[in-house]
């Protein structure tokens, strides 16, 4: 049950599983939420992180202090709803500025039940998070609020994301296709584990039709599109859970058709080759992140949004039964496995977010790679 925030001095407590606790005040929705309490260094584009599939399940800490001040408006979003459990913010707008906006921020959170916090320190919260790594969170608010042990019980109570299957409860439930924008030159078959508007959207700048399919399609299904290529997308949850896409991917790799794997696509493809993954402390989350392309030298800014990674050697490539394959992307902050390639066939993958929305637009070349590969394909 929620009720509105806006206007008023609702009181609201966060409390995280190791019992540490922020008072502020409400933040859109009034109410009770769970999830996974993770930060997201970006400056902007909270709107498109707010309806980025792939936060489904996590409250999410925003690490710039002020959030809210261009409002909200109806070209940006990228998908048809906010999916994050919770809002956590400094100092939100008290009154937005764009010439695009339509409502406010807190608005809209209300608008769609979202339960939110303000007021706390998220600079304390942030580092706590960073040294203690990504946890299960509640935020109550209202004006008569639970004892703090009784809160701290419900918190604990809530699932954990590792383990977590959730990418069938944020895809899209039928088919649908995105025209190529111009001279159609390919058909993609895209599986929807989380996928963001922006991405096909990405594709069909460059002349290519893309069918979106259920996460729950099959080979078969993939197959009937009679498609050039085949992109499987990001999306929320454990990657371990991933058994069916797991299988889809394994079938396109068999077939030799031209892949490209963003995200939880990347980890899928990490499985697919006999990689593990694993759960990371506590995740890279925002639109500033450095990674290297180890195929180029280049280094690129990237959108980030993942709590999981691939377990490949960085440092040989690897025989798997679809060829040899290496680590083609790495994050320059710690390491991880940022992207994959096979080197025998057209299959390649980034653990990042090349759509930039919102983020910087260093990594575009990647949807023209994938044309490439298909090019040489038909070649």
């Amino acid at each position: 049950m929620t009720t509105s925030s806006r206007g008023s001095k609702v009181p609201a407590v966060l409390v995280l599983e190791d019992g540490r606790t922020f008072r502020g005040r409400a933040y859109g929705a009034i109410g009770t939420t769970f999830g996974e309490a993770v930060f997201s260094t970006g400056m902007t584009g909270y709107q498109e992180t707010l309806t980025d599939p792939s936060y489904h399940r996590q409250v999410v800490v925003m690490t710039a202090p002020h959030v809210g001040n261009t409002g909200v408006n109806d070209e940006d979003p990228e998908s048809g709803r906010i999916w994050v459990a919770g809002y956590v913010v400094r100092d939100p707008a008290r009154l937005p500025s764009n010439w695009r906006s339509r409502r406010s921020l807190d608005e809209e959170l209300e608008r769609q039940g979202v339960v939110g916090i303000s007021g706390i320190d998220t600079r304390a919260l942030t580092r706590h998070l960073r040294e203690r790594g990504a946890m299960r969170v509640g935020i109550f608010s209202g004006a008569t609020l639970p004892d703090e042990a009784a809160m701290l019980a419900e918190v604990r109570r809530a699932p954990e994301m590792k383990g977590a299957d959730l990418s069938v409860e944020v895809a899209t439930k039928e088919t649908y296709v995105v025209p190529a924008i111009g001279e159609k030159r390919f058909t993609v078959a895209a599986i929807d584990l989380g996928i963001k508007g922006m991405t096909p959207h990405r594709m069909a700048e460059r002349g290519i039709e893309v069918h979106v399919l259920p996460a729950t399609a099959t080979i078969e299904d993939v197959y009937a599109v009679a498609p050039d290529g085949v992109f499987f997308s990001n999306g929320p949850g454990d990657p371990a859970t991933a058994d069916h896409p797991v299988s889809v991917m394994r079938g396109v790799l068999e077939r030799k058709t031209p892949l490209f794997g963003i995200c939880f696509g990347n980890q899928i493809l990490g499985r697919a080759l006999g990689f593990g993954t694993y759960k990371l402390k506590y995740g890279h989350r925002g639109i500033n992140q450095p990674v290297q392309d180890r195929t180029t030298g280049k280094v690129e800014v990237t959108a980030h949004n993942h709590g999981f990674a691939v377990d490949a050697p960085l440092d040989k490539a690897t025989d798997t039964p679809y060829g040899r394959a290496e680590v083609s992307h790495v994050c320059l902050n710690d390491n991880v496995v940022e992207g994959l390639q096979l080197l025998d066939q057209p299959a390649f993958s980034v653990q990042y977010h090349p759509e930039a929305a919102a983020g910087p637009h260093d990594a575009a070349y990647l949807f023209d790679r994938f044309v490439s590969l298909m090019e040489g394909q038909r070649a």
